[in-house]
């Protein structure tokens, strides 16, 4: 059976069987005014992390999420895309599918401006999926594409580069590792199934996004996710991951390479009103001013001594400059 097989049947049990601990996240439930979300639905959150985020929902998004879980992102997505099929969720487990319908009509006595229709539920997979070149605004995945194996991992991102609209935002969150794993562990296929051994690091899982094509990176988040120990897996030292939420922008690629934001910072401290690198960037005194890692580098040649670079907190929220 291959690995791709003893994930569905993992998301099988877990579809007709809620399972409360199968993933865990530390990101706290999105609650907007008017949103009652389920208890089925919170049980059902098979994610590590959040991929809803307000600030990429304006303007009524055409939205997609590949691997639906019980429903609760898309539910949340729709709060921001109230039409009929604003919302496609796409998932190859039939039983998923289903709990998910009836997820949504519960969702339904409980919102009275949710309508089931505003999502539409299709069979498919990540590197296959049935919908259009460029006609999505936001695109998200929760704890999925680390399942995949590299060559499948490389085709479910350039599917969803296909379909974004330029411009246009995937929105993921997944388990990392920076620590090398034993093959025993790489070659569980239930514990690959169970979001733990497809773990890659932080580094290699953005240059996947920027070798497809993303011009614009944020690291949005990252947090504690779980720690693999000799006792109880195949492993002769303790392994942490984290979770790590990103979004990848659709930007046209720049020539000087990726504008990639971990979360520095520049802060002028001098004696003039203003520091200007005369190549875009503009910093007020002592005004912090958030930097992708580029801008970071450049400004640090400068040598300068009236200017601090704080280093990557990974967790960046808009703003600055690249």
């Amino acid at each position: 059976m291959s690995y791709l097989e003893v994930t569905k049947d993992v998301y099988k049990e877990a579809a007709l069987t809620p399972d409360v601990g199968l993933c865990c996240t530390t990101t706290p439930i999105w609650q907007f005014p008017g949103l009652s979300i389920p208890t089925i639905m919170q049980e059902m959150n098979y994610g590590c992390g959040s991929t809803v985020h307000p600030r990429d929902l304006v303007n009524n998004p055409k939205i997609l999420y590949v691997g639906v879980g019980g429903g609760m992102e898309l539910l949340q997505f729709a709060y921001f895309s109230r039409q009929k099929n604003g919302v496609i969720g796409i998932d190859v487990v039939d039983e998923m599918l289903e709990a998910s319908r009836k997820n949504f009509k519960i969702a339904e006595e409980q919102n009275d401006w949710f309508q089931s229709d505003f999502v539409n539920l299709k069979k498919g997979d990540a590197l296959h999926l049935p919908v259009e070149d460029e006609s999505i605004d936001v695109a998200a995945q929760n704890c999925l594409f680390n399942i995949f194996k590299m060559e499948e991992l490389k085709q479910a991102l350039q599917e969803m580069y296909r379909v974004l609209k330029p411009h246009g935002r995937l929105v993921m969150s997944d388990p990392i590792c920076e620590q090398a794993m034993n093959d025993t562990l790489r070659e569980d296929e239930r514990l690959r199934a169970l979001c733990l051994s497809g773990s890659i690091p932080l580094n290699d899982y953005v240059k996947l996004l920027t070798d497809v094509g993303f011009g614009t990176i944020e690291i949005r988040a990252k947090r504690p996710y779980r720690l693999l120990s000799p006792d109880h897996y195949p492993t002769d030292e303790l392994i942490f991951i984290e979770s790590v939420e990103v979004c990848a922008i659709k930007d046209p690629m720049p020539s000087d390479g990726p504008c990639v934001f971990t979360g520095k910072t520049a802060i002028y401290y001098g004696d003039e009103d203003f520091l200007d690198d005369k190549k875009g960037h503009v910093l007020l005194q002592n005004q912090p001013l958030a930097v992708c890692d580029k801008t970071a580098n450049a400004l640090a040649q400068l040598n300068r001594k009236d200017l601090y670079i704080t280093g990557s907190t990974f967790h960046y929220d808009g703003g600055g400059c690249c």
